[in-house]
């Protein structure tokens, strides 16, 4: 693979570093992979593509354009996963409707409120963008902080499936994306990030943020390379996934 999304912001100096410490491995994906996607529903992409100063004035949490573009790479993984029978399984910020539910998110964002009503819009800001949406079937998973795995049940359906190894997408990438990997990391999933199907509201976190994960928690493929990876499962993998989620 040659140039790289992170290219422009990392210096080739500090990328040979790390490549000199032994950082960047390649751990690959398991045989019984599942499909995440995290947190993305209209509070993070707006209700159209525009730019993210526009978008947040209605969705304050919105990533504006950067979420439309990825859009259709999320599609594109899922339209494959669901065709092998591999697990698809989605997040969705829980609603923060006291400061409690909120915890330390009031602290720090005085919109925080604001970000649960996608201001005069009829659009409810936790609903998935329908060109995404969940199949039936497919588990969504209410979270209350960055990280997928925090307080949730998401690794007692993993284990119930025999899922190996994770492909992860969504937003925004230096938040709830890098906190679920680096747990993914600790729970010692294999996890692979689409850096083009996942997003956020500053260009500079997000390339930064996919080259910390690349270099030390995941591998960051883009999604058409991910799409690679699934076609190399074996019916014989893929089949006993199939039969566990109704496919």
């Amino acid at each position: 693979m040659s140039a790289r999304p992170w290219d422009d912001i990392v210096p080739a100096a500090e990328r040979r570093l790390y490549a000199a410490s032994g950082l960047g491995q390649r751990s690959g994906l398991g045989r019984r992979p599942a499909l995440l996607v995290v947190d993305v529903t209209y509070e993070f992409t707006g209700d159209r593509p525009e730019p993210a100063i526009e978008s947040i004035k209605r969705f304050p949490l919105s990533c504006g354009e950067a979420a439309w573009v990825a859009l259709p790479r999320i599609r594109a993984l899922l339209d494959r996963a669901r065709e092998l029978g591999v697990p698809v399984f989605y997040t969705r910020q829980a609603p923060r409707d006291t400061r409690v539910a909120a915890g330390l998110w009031a602290a720090k964002n005085a919109r925080i409120f604001e970000a649960t009503s996608g201001g005069d819009t009829a659009i409810d800001v936790h609903d998935i963008p329908t060109i995404i949406a969940p199949l039936p079937g497919e588990r969504v998973i209410d979270k209350d902080k960055p990280s997928a795995f925090f307080g949730t049940p998401l690794i007692s359906y993993l284990v119930a499936l025999g899922v190996d190894s994770l492909i992860i997408a969504g937003t925004s990438t230096s938040g709830c994306v890098r906190a679920t990997v680096v747990d993914a990391f600790s729970l010692n999933y294999p996890t692979v990030v689409a850096e083009d199907g996942s997003f956020d509201r500053i260009s500079a976190s997000h390339k930064v943020n996919l080259f910390d994960m690349d270099s030390k928690y995941a591998d960051v493929l883009p999604v058409a390379d991910i799409l690679g990876l699934l076609d190399g499962l074996s019916e014989a993998a893929a089949a006993p996934l199939r039969a566990a989620v109704g496919g």
